[in-house]
């Protein structure tokens, strides 16, 4: 039987994405096909930069349609990352795809190290990436990205984002004199994240990271009042503290209805320089156990490096300069299953009909 386009459709049915799990037309990743005789070559949307498994699903997707009477099959590939609409409760932020929050119960995990190097793992795989400091009593960003405290404060435009490898970064620092303290109450606090996010020109961004600050507080309610949050990443160390904080952040969004992709464990262990035997200096496996218990997914660990402690201090993320160091090649894994989890809850959510 001679091949059509909807013939190959019907073919792709019976192919399942490898990392999204599902059938390539229920992911609307099938974008038509031209035919030639018994070669056809398949248009396909990925919805992620960076897709890590585009063999496997060529070779998927080849073995099904040779089954189907194709003699050759060749690919055409263009990206279009899926857009979280939520439940229309909260305004979408003009351009932007997908929010993610970045978040722990417990301050000094690493949280801002997390959401930098996940920033700037998304933006070097080709996606356009922001990132909100929301820590408005202790803003970290600004030096972990190299930027001088306070240099926006007679700026004409205002606060507004300042691109650095390949990421759109804002912070309340780059208003703030160097150890100037914020002394506010909550409100004032909900008010500066609705301004950040809403009185923003982000342009087209792919990811809206949030790192938020530790606790369950008016900046947590505030961004998940403010914006449709595609999902949080909680960060945790191994220490049975930090965990049980992690869990209570695990239980505030689900509370605020926000879903939570998953945990990671960061300063997880430590390589000796000299001998690189591997120790486990805080313990380790209990962010994967609490995962666990929790019934949430796992989405890595990251070693304790002096190298990261130093490219946060130098703002320079270890992500753009030393990729082969262990610490950065977590980053980006991390980063590319958060890609994946943020492209299948897009994909899959229902359709809903915005409140008026």
């Amino acid at each position: 039987m001679a091949l059509t386009v909807e013939s190959v459709r019907d073919t792709l049915r019976t192919v399942r994405d490898p990392q999204l799990g599902r059938d390539l037309i229920s992911l609307r990743m099938f974008g038509g096909a031209v035919i030639d005789g018994a070669s056809v070559t398949v248009h396909l949307t990925l919805p992620i930069h960076g897709y890590p498994s585009q063999d496997e699903l060529e070779e998927r997707i080849s073995k099904a349609l040779g089954e189907a009477g194709a003699e050759s099959v060749s690919f055409e590939f263009r990206v279009d990352v899926p857009s979280w609409q939520g439940s229309g409760q909260q305004a979408a932020i003009g351009g932007v795809k997908n929010i993610i929050a970045v978040a722990s119960n417990k301050g000094g995990v690493g949280k801002s190290t997390l959401a930098t190097n996940l920033a700037v793992a998304l933006a070097e795989s080709g996606a356009a990436v922001g990132l909100v400091d929301a820590d408005a009593t202790g803003p970290n960003l600004p030096t972990m990205f190299g930027l001088p405290n306070g240099f926006q404060a007679q700026s004409e435009q205002g606060l507004h984002p300042v691109a650095r490898y390949g990421v759109k970064v804002i912070s309340l620092g780059f208003l703030l004199p160097p150890g100037a303290p914020v002394v506010w109450r909550g409100p004032m606090i909900g008010s500066a994240i609705k301004q950040l996010l809403h009185d923003v020109d982000w342009g087209e961004v792919d990811y809206l990271l949030i790192d938020l600050p530790p606790g369950t507080s008016d900046a947590s309610m505030s961004m998940a009042q403010e914006a449709p949050i595609a999902g949080a990443v909680v960060v945790s160390t191994p220490q049975q503290v930090a965990l049980e904080d992690a869990s209570k952040a695990v239980t505030m969004f689900e509370k605020l209805d926000v879903p939570v992709f998953g945990i990671v464990e960061n300063m997880s262990y430590f390589i000796t320089p000299d001998t690189g035997q591997r120790v486990e200096i805080f313990g380790h496996g209990g962010a994967r156990d609490a995962a666990d218990d929790l019934e949430i997914d796992f989405l890595g660990e990251v070693p304790l490096a002096t190298e990261v402690r130093a490219g946060g201090d130098d703002g320079q993320p270890i992500v753009a300069f030393d990729a082969e160091n262990p610490a950065a090649e977590a980053f980006v894994s991390i980063a590319n299953r958060v890609a994946v989890k943020a492209a299948a809850s897009a994909l899959l959510q229902p359709v809903t009909i915005p409140v008026l």
